[in-house]
């Protein structure tokens, strides 16, 4: 008699720089204006004072809630810090303080610490630097630079459910369809799609997220999953038929797909609730940034 062995439960690793999960814009004046060696005696003087909540620590908190009830973690955080070693133990101070279940982590003093977002594996990599972004992109990991907002907008769904939006082209599928549309123009774009709807998009640099996510999702009874996802795009018929077909085709499934034709995206991604949005066009993350959180995706031809 055989026995089959345990399912191994797929795990979604994110990492997130420091800037992101905790504010550091005292430090990082002190840095900017007096320097290296002044930022750190700085940090060292005040490795006990708890620094306050990022723009990214809802969404850890809730990324990390996914854990609860399972022996095996669902969802692993991987912290990358431009900080020493010695100056980072303010950030070790305080992931303990607010008890948040991160024990790996990369101090590189001052280095771009993108290099070891493929090293561990990571489908998510969230910064508060376009440059560290980029080359992860580059690399061929889902990176967004996390955008400062001054908006009061409170999500309204509960800590153990966690909802992600994103964009189509150049997020989610490639800007293959995106570069029509800059050369052909509206017009041109919708014949393309419509001609063209049988074909599935290649992938863009969010697919492997998605993917992880979907995975994630079929660890759950269907009504009870705590994961939603949703697609929040300016495309509208005819050229919806394509994406469709192309989710299919790659077996994901997404909860919710809004086509706006065009129509500004922030109420409706307030409507939907989302912890975190993701888009290739800074002018659309400009105006969604005042509803929900949301990460730009420098990828594409709009951001060439």
């Amino acid at each position: 008699m055989t026995t089959s062995s345990p399912a191994i439960l797929p795990t979604l690793i994110v990492a997130i720089s420091s800037r992101t999960l905790f504010d550091l814009q005292q430090s990082n004046d002190v840095y900017e204006q007096q320097g290296v060696a002044a930022y750190a005696r700085y940090q060292i003087e005040h490795e006990n004072e708890i620094l306050e909540p990022g723009i990214a620590f809802p969404l850890v908190q809730k990324l990390l809630n996914l854990n609860q009830n399972n022996a095996e973690p669902l969802v692993e955080i991987i912290l990358l810090s431009r900080n020493s070693a010695d100056t980072g133990l303010r950030i070790f101070n305080s992931i303990e303080h607010y008890k948040l279940t991160i024990t790996r982590a990369v101090f590189t003093r001052g280095e771009s610490p993108y290099p070891y977002v493929g090293a561990f594996g990571a489908h998510l990599f969230l910064s508060a630097n376009p440059i560290d972004v980029r080359n992860a992109l580059n690399a061929g990991c889902g990176a967004a630079t996390l955008l400062a907002t001054n908006s009061t907008a409170t999500n309204n769904t509960p800590q153990h459910e966690l909802r992600i939006a994103f964009d189509g082209d150049a997020v989610l599928f490639s800007d293959e369809a995106e570069r029509v549309y800059k050369e052909r123009g509206l017009s041109g774009f919708a014949a393309s799609e419509k001609q063209a709807a049988h074909q599935p998009l290649m992938g863009g640099p969010f697919k492997p997220f998605l993917q992880a996510l979907h995975n994630l999702q079929q660890t759950f009874p269907i009504d009870q999953c705590p994961i939603r996802t949703a697609l929040v795009t300016a495309r509208s018929a005819p050229a919806h038929e394509r994406v469709i077909r192309t989710l299919r085709a790659w077996n994901i499934r997404i909860d919710e797909a809004l086509f706006l034709g065009g129509l500004p995206k922030g109420e409706f991604l307030r409507a939907f609730n989302a912890d975190i949005f993701f888009d290739d066009q800074q002018g659309h993350c400009d105006s969604v940034k005042e509803h929900v959180t949301t990460g730009h995706v420098p990828h594409g031809v709009r951001n060439e």
